[in-house]
């Protein structure tokens, strides 16, 4: 069993950090807010004042924060975990971020004998909460391998991608497969409606067809329940569209699928609706239903 830190315990991290939990790990943990993490702590979790303290003498130190600045700031600032994690420590880092960001702290952190891997998560809450989240792995593979039994008590699909930062560019694609599927759910939701169909039974057919997709699976019978409540936000979404158009246009590679959904999606967060999930697409085909 290993010495963990955790810092980020939001939708998806509570969830993780239980999994640690329940297979034996010692996880202290730091989040922003610390009344999110009573239930952790409950449950046996540690308690640490910033992400520094969550990294002393630790093996393993995750981080699943918000933004790219987030991460630089847990890692790099004055109170961040690179200035105190021992030699020897493995630091992961789950955020959805930039790859560039990923190759810098892995430079970092080999010049204080640390190893840095990003390894970027896709699965939602739901994902989260059954233990079986595909988890995009970059940085060195020796050290990957060594934590796999660690990943494992969380993650369902485990797959090394290659050298830093693959890890966060394996994620932009997926966030940009995300985008263009989310349009299709929502346009075949709104289509349907219109049509006068009975859309839980229009997914019966097309769930498990050529169109079948986890959106389609598990986000469309949330839209129907009229539930936009967040297994991934909205305002983080957005973020994740702009590393993916930022590093598109680093390569001379046009996405225009990808422009038009981040379009829409900027529209739902100027409507307030930035802490919903990205199921409330469908808010942006109802507003211009007529």
């Amino acid at each position: 069993m290993a010495t963990i830190g955790f810092i980020g315990t939001g939708v998806m991290g509570a969830s993780i950090v239980k999994h640690l939990l329940n297979v034996g790990h010692e996880v202290t943990v730091y989040s922003r807010t610390k009344a999110k993490t009573l239930p952790l702590i409950e449950l046996g979790a540690e308690w640490a004042d910033s992400p520094a303290q969550a990294a002393v003498n630790k093996e393993v130190i995750f981080t699943m924060v918000g933004y790219p600045q987030d991460v630089e700031e847990v890692y790099c600032g004055a109170n961040g975990i690179l200035s105190t994690a021992k030699k020897g420590a493995i630091i992961v880092d789950m955020t959805t971020s930039e790859p560039t960001l990923a190759k810098k702290l892995y430079t970092l952190a080999l010049e204080k004998g640390i190893h840095s891997i990003d390894a970027p998560v896709s699965g939602g809450d739901i994902g989260a909460q059954n233990g079986t989240l595909s988890i995009m792995v970059g940085g060195n593979q020796n050290i990957v391998e060594s934590i796999r039994p660690i990943l494992e008590a969380f993650g369902g699909n485990i797959v090394y991608q290659g050298q830093a930062g693959a890890g966060q560019h394996t994620k932009m694609c997926n966030q940009i497969a995300i985008a263009g599927g989310m349009l299709g759910t929502c346009e075949a939701i709104i289509y349907g409606l219109q049509a006068g169909l009975t859309m839980e039974e229009v997914l019966k057919s097309i769930s498990s067809g050529a169109a079948g997709s986890w959106s389609l699976s598990n986000l469309a019978p949330r839209i129907l329940k009229e539930d936009l409540e967040p297994g991934f936000y909205i305002k983080h979404f957005i973020k994740d569209m702009k590393i993916a158009l930022d590093e598109a246009e680093k390569m001379n590679l046009q996405l225009p699928g990808l422009h038009l959904a981040k379009k829409m999606y900027d529209v739902l967060l100027t409507e307030g609706y930035g802490d919903k999930g990205t199921q409330a697409l469908i808010k942006y085909y109802q507003m211009h239903a007529n």
